[in-house]
């Protein structure tokens, strides 16, 4: 069965939980339905999952199943993993919740332990969907940003500007001002024409 369809059913199975027994033993099967998907993600998932998703996988101690064993054992593919990790995500949410309701109202040390137990589990595999699925969104902005630069390659040579050519200067008008050099000059034409 595919994971979204378990973890449908188990969200089901939890709100028809009428004792404080069935929500522990649904908190198991919710316990159960990450490892599954963890072991799965763990030998088939994205590259980037894979460490996170052996953590999830870690078998950890369970109740006795019954005859009908884990839901978990239905598991046959996780068709879309970001689908799957955020629904997996939202039932164990959803367990914790429940569970936190038993512990704080039941007079049954035992059954207070065993939610407190299986409170943990739910929080630590909570924490590694939570981390799977940053992981996701890192991949993915990688994906959406354009490609850095080459580094180190030696690019075309910058265009260099051609040089202007300079403009002539106009012929001062007569009577305007004219720069130094210029004056020097018109009174050496003076002195010449004097000496004839």
């Amino acid at each position: 069965m595919e994971a979204e369809r378990l973890v449908q059913a188990g969200l089901h199975a939890l709100g028809e939980s009428r004792t404080a027994h069935d929500i522990v033993a649904e908190a198991w099967q919710a316990r159960a339905l990450a490892q599954a998907i963890g072991s799965h993600l763990a030998l088939c998932g994205p590259l980037e999952l894979r460490g996170e998703a052996r953590g999830l996988s870690e078998a950890g101690e369970y109740p006795t199943w019954g005859a009908a064993g884990p839901r978990a054992a239905r598991l046959t593919e996780v068709g879309d993993p970001r689908s799957a990790l955020t629904a997996l995500g939202e039932l164990l949410g959803e367990v914790g919740i429940a569970l936190v309701g038993v512990a704080s109202v039941t007079d049954d040390e035992s059954l207070y332990w065993q939610c407190m137990e299986a409170i943990d589990a739910a929080d630590e595999a909570g924490d590694r969907v939570r981390g799977m699925l940053r992981r996701l969104d890192v991949r993915e902005q990688g994906r959406a940003r354009p490609p850095d630069p080459p580094r180190g390659r030696a690019g075309p040579a910058p265009a260099t500007p051609h040089p202007r050519t300079p403009t002539p200067r106009p012929a001062p008008e007569p009577g305007r001002d004219q720069g130094p050099s210029q004056e020097r000059e018109a009174d050496r034409l003076r002195d010449r024409a004097r000496d004839r």
